[in-house]
C-alpha cells in the first residue's frame, strides 16, 4: 500500500512539472501571458441605461422638444385618437409639461383618459401635482387627487403623498384641516415620520403660537421619533426672532447632547439672532468656532454678518467680507452682491452700487431681476434718470421684466427732465409687456407736461387718446383736461 501511494505521488508530482515545463517552454505563453494583462487593464464597457435601452417613442421625444403646452397637448390628443399605445411615461409627461404651465383643466382631461387605462402609476407623478394645485391654491383639487389616487389610478399611497398633501394644508393657511388630516394620518394607514411633525411644528410657529409647536414637539418625542436638524432648525429660527436668543442657545446644546451636528442653517439662525440683539462680535466668532464643531462655514453665514454691517452703514466692512471670503476659498453669490448694491442704494451711492454691478459682471457673475431693479431705483431716487435708463435697457436685453413703481418712477422723472425720448421708449417697452401706467402717475405726468413743455403735451396726448375711453374718463376728472383738448374715442 505504500509502495502504491509513494508510486501515485511520484506519478501526480511528475504530472505537475511536466505541465509547467511546457507552458514555460510554450514559445506563446509569454504573448498570452501580456495579452491577459492587458484585457484585464481594459475598462469594462458600462451597462446601457434604461434610457439607451429603450426603443425611442416619437410621442414622448416630441413633448420634451414642444415648448408650447397647447401645442404638446393638442399633440397628445392626435395621437391619442390615432389609437396609439401610450404608456406611463408619455402620460406622465404631458402631465408635467402642463401643470407647470397652470393647464389644469388640460390635466383634468389627460387625468380622465388615464383613469379608464390600466397603467401603473407612480406615486412621483401625483406628489408633484399636488405640489401644483398648492402653488396656484386649488387645495380641493389636490384633496380629490389624494382621494383618488389609489382608487382611481392604480397607485399606492405613501407616507410622502400624506406628508404633501398636509403641507398644502399648511401653505393655504387651511389650519383646522391640517390639524384634523394630521390627526387621522395613523387611521388613514400612514406611519408618520419626523418630516409630518415638523410640518406641524412649522405651522405653529409661522402662527406664533410656541406652547402649540412644542406640544407637536413633545408628541414627537413620546412616540419614540428622532428629531432632525430641521425640528430644532425651525424653534431656533422662532426663538432668534423673538429675540430669545440664549434659549435658543439652550435649545442648540440640546441638539449636541443628543449627538447631533448643528448644519449651516442652524449656526446662521443663531448668528442673526445675535446680530439683531446687538452682539456682532459674538455672532462672528461663533462662525469661525463652526469648523471646530465639524460644520463647514458656507455663504449663508457671511450672508448674515454682512447684511448686519450693510443695515447698520458700515459699507467697507461689509465689503471686507468679501476679501475675507475669497481668503477662505468661499467663491460669493448674487445674493451677496444684492446686500452690498441694495445698501449703497439705500445710502444714496447709486454710482457706487452701478460700478459694484459692472465689477460682479466682469467678475463672471450675471445679475438678476432685483439688481438691475434695486440700481435703477437707486438711480431715480438721486434724480439721476439718464443712468437709470441706460441699467433699464441692460435689464431689458437681459430679459428682465421691471416692478411697475419701477416704470412709472423713470417715465415720470424723464419727463421732468425734458428727456422726451426716453419717456416714450419706456411707454413703449410698457406697451409690448402690456403694462400700464398706474393713475396717480398719469396725473402727474400729463400735469408736469402740460406745465413744462408744449411738445410733450402733443406727445401725451396721442398717448393718452391711445388708451380708449379708461383714460379719458379718468382725465375727466382731472385738471389736466382743462390744458389738454381731448377728444373722446
Amino acid at each position: 500500500m505504500n509502495s502504491r501511494l509513494k508510486a501515485f505521488s511520484l506519478g501526480l508530482q511528475t504530472s505537475i512539472e511536466h505541465r509547467r515545463s511546457r507552458n514555460f517552454n510554450c514559445p506563446y505563453s509569454h504573448a498570452y501571458g501580456g495579452l491577459r494583462t492587458r484585457l484585464l487593464k481594459q475598462p469594462r464597457p458600462h451597462k446601457p441605461t434604461r434610457n439607451q435601452l429603450r426603443e425611442p417613442i416619437p410621442f414622448l421625444d416630441h413633448i420634451k422638444q414642444c415648448e408650447d403646452p397647447d401645442e404638446a397637448f393638442s399633440t397628445f390628443h392626435r395621437y391619442h385618437e390615432m389609437g396609439c399605445g401610450l404608456d406611463y411615461p408619455s402620460y406622465a409627461s404631458i402631465i408635467y409639461k402642463l401643470a407647470r404651465a397652470k393647464k389644469f383643466e388640460s390635466v383634468d382631461t389627460v387625468l380622465s383618459l388615464l383613469q379608464t387605462r390600466d397603467i401603473k402609476c407612480q406615486e412621483a407623478l401625483f406628489i408633484a401635482l399636488m405640489r401644483h394645485y398648492e402653488k396656484a391654491r386649488l387645495i380641493d383639487k389636490a384633496i380629490g387627487l389624494f382621494r383618488e389616487m389609489g382608487r382611481s389610478f392604480n397607485c399606492v399611497r405613501t407616507v410622502q403623498s400624506f406628508n404633501t398633501m398636509l403641507n398644502a394644508f399648511v401653505v393655504n393657511d387651511r389650519v383646522s384641516e391640517a390639524v384634523d388630516f394630521f390627526k387621522d394620518g395613523s387611521k388613514m394607514g400612514f406611519k408618520l415620520n419626523p418630516v409630518s411633525f415638523n410640518i406641524m411644528i412649522k405651522m405653529w410657529l409661522g402662527k406664533g403660537d410656541w406652547e402649540k409647536a412644542r406640544q407637536v414637539f413633545d408628541q414627537m418625542l413620546e412616540r419614540e421619533l428622532e428629531p432632525t436638524v430641521v425640528t430644532y432648525n425651525s424653534q431656533i429660527g422662532f426663538l432668534c426672532k423673538r429675540g430669545d436668543v440664549d434659549e435658543a442657545k439652550m435649545l442648540f446644546e440640546d441638539l449636541v447632547r443628543k449627538g447631533k451636528r448643528g448644519n449651516a442653517v442652524t449656526y446662521a439662525l443663531l448668528m442673526e439672532g445675535l446680530c439683531d440683539s446687538g452682539r456682532f462680535n459674538e455672532a462672528k466668532k461663533m462662525m469661525f468656532d463652526m469648523e471646530y464643531q465639524g460644520c463647514k462655514v458656507e455663504l449663508v453665514n457671511y450672508g448674515v454678518l454682512m447684511s448686519n454691517l450693510a443695515k447698520r452703514g458700515l459699507i467697507s466692512e461689509a465689503k471686507g467680507m468679501l476679501v475675507e471670503m475669497k481668503k477662505r476659498r468661499i467663491k460669493p453669490d448674487v445674493v451677496m452682491y444684492n446686500i452690498l448694491i441694495n445698501s449703497l442704494c439705500k445710502e444714496g451711492a447709486a454710482s457706487e452700487a452701478y460700478k459694484l454691478l459692472v465689477d460682479m459682471q466682469v467678475k463672471g457673475y450675471e445679475p438678476n431681476a432685483a439688481t438691475y431693479r434695486t440700481v435703477v431705483d437707486g438711480f431715480c431716487r438721486v434724480g439721476d434718470f439718464v443712468c437709470g435708463l441706460k441699467v433699464l435697457n441692460a435689464m431689458l436685453c437681459g430679459k428682465h421684466i421691471p416692478r411697475l413703481e419701477t416704470f412709472c418712477s423713470l417715465v415720470i422723472g424723464l419727463i421732468r427732465c425734458g428727456d422726451v425720448n426716453g419717456a416714450c421708449f419706456v411707454l413703449e417697452e410698457m406697451e409690448r409687456r402690456k403694462t400700464r401706467l398706474t393713475w396717480e402717475s398719469w396725473e402727474i405726468l400729463v400735469s408736469e407736461s402740460c406745465l413744462n413743455h408744449e411738445v410733450v403735451t402733443g406727445i401725451l396726448a396721442d398717448i393718452v387718446c391711445s388708451c380708449e375711453q379708461l383714460t379719458y374718463t379718468f382725465l375727466s376728472n382731472t385738471s389736466a383736461r382743462a390744458n389738454l383738448e381731448l377728444v373722446p374715442p
